[in-house]
């Protein structure tokens, strides 16, 4: 089986005025269909570098990045976009809803840019209740919903096109506790139930523990 996602002898350099910074440094790892990594290290590591070039949204300067078979260094800036809208999903600790839109039109709006029918509320509405918000607050806007109704309304809009990989960068940041547990519960029960691949990236060891595998980044490098 091709897995999720492959990295062959990876780096990234960034040219600076102040000169070159090699924020991944020859990284060769696979993350197979199904598997839910937790991604660990310091600040600066490189654990953002490695989740952008997972997500399409930074190219190596060195090796190559595979998402399922597709080479991303291989593939135009269109292909990536569409890479990125119809297998990849995002998950911010930021929530980055729109805050004019209510949660239902924040779920549609991933439909809408794909040029898909933007009245399909039915879908909309069954993804929302999957993850655990009530048809009452559906018309909020996120300033009507608390930090855990924010994420999972986010968690939802990642899901609505249905991506084979989900990518959560930091998802229970600004929850508390026994939210951020809600959360990491529903992301596992994703995993197990619909087969998602979930790359986190965290600073919490306590969540790390949810995860089938850790892949700690110190300097660049896997540790």
């Amino acid at each position: 089986m091709t897995p999720a996602i492959r990295f062959l002898d990876v780096s990234k350099i960034y040219s600076l005025r102040s000169g070159d910074v090699t924020a991944l440094d020859n990284v060769t790892l696979s993350i197979e269909e199904g598997e839910f990594i937790a991604v660990m290290g310091p600040s600066g590591s490189g654990k953002s570098t490695l989740l952008n070039m997972m997500g399409c949204l930074d190219t190596p300067t060195k090796g190559q990045v595979f998402i399922g078979e597709r080479n991303i260094g291989e593939m135009t800036d269109d292909e990536l976009t569409m890479l990125r809208r119809e297998h990849l999903g995002f998950i911010f600790q930021q929530f980055n809803l729109i805050p004019l839109l209510s949660a239902i039109e924040n779920v549609r709006l991933p439909l809408i840019l794909k040029g898909g029918d933007p009245g399909c509320t039915d879908r909309c509405m069954n993804i929302l209740a999957e993850v655990g918000i009530e048809v009452d607050r559906l018309d909020h806007t996120p300033a009507e919903l608390s930090g855990g109704q924010q994420q999972r309304v986010a968690i939802a809009r990642a899901l609505i096109n249905d991506p084979e990989v989900l990518l959560a960068d930091e998802p229970t940041g600004n929850l508390d506790t026994k939210t951020g547990a809600q959360i990491m519960d529903l992301l596992v029960r994703l995993q197990k139930e619909e087969g998602k691949t979930i790359i986190m990236v965290t600073h919490d060891p306590t969540l790390s523990e949810y995860a089938d595998r850790v892949i700690r980044i110190v300097d660049g490098r896997i540790a």
